[in-house]
């Protein structure tokens, strides 16, 4: 038997070769879309008829997709995040839907940590400054001076945690979970209402995941509950937070800065004002860098779809 596979995960693309044997000696052709970033639902419409398998990234895997792709047998999600498929959709239809929790969480917490030291210690002025050749000292804080806000306290904010921790920060978190007492005794970590963490945190960093109750989590009510001397950090999804209203917040010098990994529209529209804002951090949905987690992600993303296409057999 031969299972057409559409692979459209853009991190996996690139390597493909190096696993297009192992795919054929399971019977699997693999058929590799152009994408960039992610497909969108009518791309998806025009490739998905003949289509046994989906191996994906972020591609608006929708109702009217799976209607149009009656021979699919399995969704299998290259990272973690599954937002952007219709899962329930996917379930009524017997799809199972697979994906690599804790993928990424110690490569995301780097970067959320990498984004607390620019801002806490000025490193990107006083580079410019040099080059420039101006030589000033800005008065600069340690983040041991700091309190950390964790927004969505999972495997991801359980990393942000870890790290803060190490610098000797004070940490308020926020989940809808109850966290183990374990964890709490191992890091000091205080859970707070939300509104209690944005008016006391020094720099939040939002980890959830995206889903009904994380989207537009934060607007311009929470921002306006935060300390002007405040940073934003996000590096979960880019709906988590109401991007209108963080520029306007930013423009106003609401807060006094943001570092974004991920926004409601990628890529980032060329027009987007968040690109000429000085005290905003921007990165192209990239927090995930890390060869060897990638590694273990093509690995387990494979597993995933064999898996599901042997159950259809």
């Amino acid at each position: 038997m031969t299972w057409r596979v559409l692979v459209s995960a853009p991190y996996f693309i690139p390597v493909i070769e190096d696993f297009r044997e192992r795919f054929t000696k399971e019977g699997v052709e693999l058929v590799a879309a152009k994408v960039k970033e992610r497909l969108s639902e009518q791309e998806l419409l025009e490739v998905i008829g003949d289509i046994d398998g989906i191996l994906c990234g972020d591609d608006r895997i929708t109702g009217r997709v799976l209607d149009a792709a009656p021979r699919l047998k399995v969704i299998s999600k290259w990272g973690t995040g599954i937002d952007s498929i219709d899962s329930e959709a996917a379930a009524q239809r017997g799809i199972p839907v697979y994906r690599t929790p804790n993928a990424f969480s110690e490569p995301v917490a780097d970067t959320v940590l990498g984004y607390m030291l620019m801002f806490a210690r000025n490193l990107a002025r006083m580079d410019r400054d040099m080059r420039a050749g101006r030589w000033e000292k800005p008065i600069l804080v340690s983040l041991g001076e700091c309190v950390m806000g964790v927004v969505g306290v999972g495997d991801c904010g359980k990393a942000v945690v870890r790290r803060a921790r190490a610098f000797g920060m004070r940490i308020l978190g926020n989940d809808r979970v109850e966290m183990p007492k374990d964890f709490i005794a191992e890091t000091g970590i205080k859970m707070v209402a939300l509104e209690e963490l944005l008016a006391a945190a020094d720099f939040v960093s939002l980890n959830p995941d995206l889903n009904p109750t994380s989207f537009h989590l934060i607007g311009k009510a929470e921002l306006d509950l935060m300390k002007s001397c405040a940073y934003l950090i996000n590096a979960s999804r880019g709906p988590v937070v109401d991007e209108s209203a963080l520029i306007e917040a930013l423009q106003n010098n609401r807060i006094a800065g943001a570092a974004l990994d991920v926004f409601e529209t990628e890529p980032l529209p060329s027009e987007s004002p968040l690109r000429k804002l000085n005290n905003c951090l921007l990165a192209p949905h990239n927090a995930n860098s890390s060869p060897k987690a990638w590694g273990r992600v093509h690995e387990n993303t494979i597993q995933n779809l064999l898996k599901g296409l042997r159950a259809a057999e």
